[in-house]
């Protein structure tokens, strides 16, 4: 059986996006709209051919290379990859029939614990996955909607019931000065993230600007142009309010 799913674009060498080196797969479609988003082209839900993908071209993509990721993996990146869960399903079984390790991705905005199909397939995801990056926005709920189009319930609720599943988690927060650098929501969101026994890694990125021209390209007004780069001092200087 293949499935069929909808990718943007590979990675072979990626060093970001989990322990080791990684082939990052980003798949297609997303339901935020970050204003500081620096895959943009991965945003638009867009089901046709051009992004087309079955689960086994992927997978032997990836099976040519696999001697590299022993020590790192797989990530399954986008967009939001949960967004095709049946998709990214039959890919992970595939992958850990050969042993890689795997990783996904997400915002944890598609999460709907009253989805009873969702969550079935959320439980068989799980046996594939070996740890989950997930963005967490923003703390505060306005603030998230404003900084992304949607709210952050469904990611502070993802991010609760991957702790009762006991699956590995790193967090990642984008630092944006005047946007997401405020010191009470730094140490609101450092204690949400203690609250939680499963956190294996915490990482603030730094913004950056580089993505403009792809937001240019896509004829999107880019609303960032005023904010300056996140520096280095600042990410040392958040790690230190968000965890006092």
């Amino acid at each position: 059986m293949s499935v069929v799913g909808y990718v943007n674009q590979y990675e072979s060498m990626g060093m970001l996006d989990g322990p080791g080196t990684r082939f990052v797969v980003f798949l297609q479609g997303c339901l935020l709209k970050c204003q500081y988003c620096h895959n943009p082209e991965t945003i638009e839900i867009n089901h046709t051919s051009k992004y087309q993908k079955t689960s086994d071209e992927v997978f032997n993509e990836i099976y040519k290379l696999r001697h590299y990721y022993k020590n790192g993996g797989v990530t399954i990146s986008g967009g939001e990859p949960l967004l095709q869960l049946e998709f990214v399903i039959d890919l992970c079984k595939k992958l850990k029939k050969i042993d890689l390790h795997v990783a996904i991705d997400t915002s944890g905005a598609f999460f709907n614990k009253n989805n009873e199909l969702q969550m079935k397939q959320l439980e068989e995801l799980n046996r594939y996955v070996d740890l989950y990056l997930v963005d967490i926005k923003h703390i505060d709920e306005k603030k998230c909607l404003e900084l992304t189009g949607k709210s952050n319930k469904n990611t502070l609720a993802f991010l609760e019931y991957l702790n009762q599943n006991n699956k590995p988690v790193w967090i990642r927060y984008v630092l944006l000065k005047g946007k997401t650098d405020d010191e009470n929501d730094l140490r609101k969101t450092g204690e949400f993230i203690d609250s939680l026994s499963n956190i294996e890694n915490v990482e603030i990125l730094p913004y950056h600007s580089m993505a403009k021209q792809k937001w240019n390209d896509l004829g999107w007004k880019y609303q960032l142009d005023n904010y300056d780069d996140t520096s280095k001092d600042e990410v040392v200087k958040a790690y230190r309010i968000m965890f006092k």
